[in-house]
Order: C-alpha cells, then structure tokens, then sequence
C-alpha cells in the first residue's frame, strides 16, 4: 500500500497528519498518525521530518493490521534518535582525519616563490 499526506492539523500540543492509503486494487482509505510536539523537542526531532517519519510508521505495521489511527510514540522517537546518532557516529569515524604535513613536507617539488 502506498500513503499520500494529504493535510495535518493541531490537536492540543498534537500535529495529526492525514494519509491517504491506496491499495493495489487502487481503493483508498483514510490514516491519520499523531505526533506529541513536546516529545519531538526532546528528541531532537525537527516539524519538518515528521510527515516522513509517520508514513514511515504505517509502511512498518503489519500487513492486515486494520488500525487505521496510530500514534507516532515516544519508543519510536527514542528509537528514531538513536538511529540519528548512530549514522551522526558512523560518519565521523568514515571521515579521513586531517593530518599536518610535517615541517618541510612536500618541499621537494614545490618551487620557492620569491
């Protein structure tokens, strides 16, 4: 099943967005996925990678699962920022370190400039 965003709205201290689900068979149905704005602060989590994050949440459930209301938890936004630090982690050890050339490295081809 793929999921459009078709819209989102504010429900105390809540954005629930709203997706559109079509089927193989192209029949669509109607999921809305809730997200506590305060938690997102807590965990780093930006407004706009929200959208994202919460079809994500309903591409993962279980094919047959019949929720059609779900709720993007503080266990799924503690996992998600564990998944961010980890890359953030992975890339600085992939980063080449930057290494001086020591005094008069280089200096054999390089031609004085007077």
């Amino acid at each position: 099943m793929q999921f459009l965003l078709t819209g989102f709205r504010e429900d105390v201290g809540f954005r629930v967005f709203a997706f559109q689900g079509v089927a193989a068979d192209q029949t669509r149905s109607a999921f809305w996925v809730r997200a506590d704005i305060a938690l997102i602060r807590r965990y780093g989590i930006r407004v706009q990678e929200l959208p994202l994050l919460c079809r994500g949440l309903l591409e993962a459930r279980m094919e047959g699962e019949n929720a059609h209301a779900l709720t993007f938890t503080e266990e799924d936004m503690r996992a998600h920022a564990g998944n961010c630090a980890a890359e953030r982690e992975a890339a600085q050890r992939r980063r080449p370190s930057r290494k001086q050339p020591a005094n008069g490295a280089g200096g054999g081809w390089r031609v004085p400039m007077h």
